[in-house]
């Protein structure tokens, strides 16, 4: 009996049940990438400062203690990945979260590292 059919008869009709319910490839690709997102300390650090709500670069910087312009990098990643969003106020931008889903994500982790 080859493998397959060992672990389809020991999981029996759940074994093609769990295979139709698995997202396509592009799908988890993109998930895949939104979590390498969160694997930059400075990033995870600029969302929950914006936990508070909106904040200029140079807020979120004095906060962090770098630079404008690495603050600006991580700011351009984050929005690139949908996680921020930005209103322009003259020359100043404001970022903020881009939806409750995100502070949902960090709280969800925090909590499962926490326990």
């Amino acid at each position: 009996m080859e493998e397959r059919d060992k672990v389809q008869k020991e999981h029996g009709d759940d074994f093609e049940g769990v295979r139709e319910s698995l997202p396509d490839d592009e799908t988890l690709y993109d998930l895949a990438e939104l979590y390498k997102i969160f694997g930059d300390t400075t990033r995870v650090k600029i969302l929950y400062i914006l936990f508070t709500g909106e904040m200029c670069v140079q807020h979120i910087s004095e906060l962090l203690s770098v630079s404008q312009s690495a603050v600006s990098h991580q700011l351009r990643i984050l929005k690139g990945a949908r996680l921020v969003r930005f209103r322009r106020d003259g020359k100043t931008v404001y970022y903020s979260l881009a939806d409750d889903h995100v502070r949902e994500i960090i709280e969800c982790g925090m909590e499962h590292i926490l326990e």
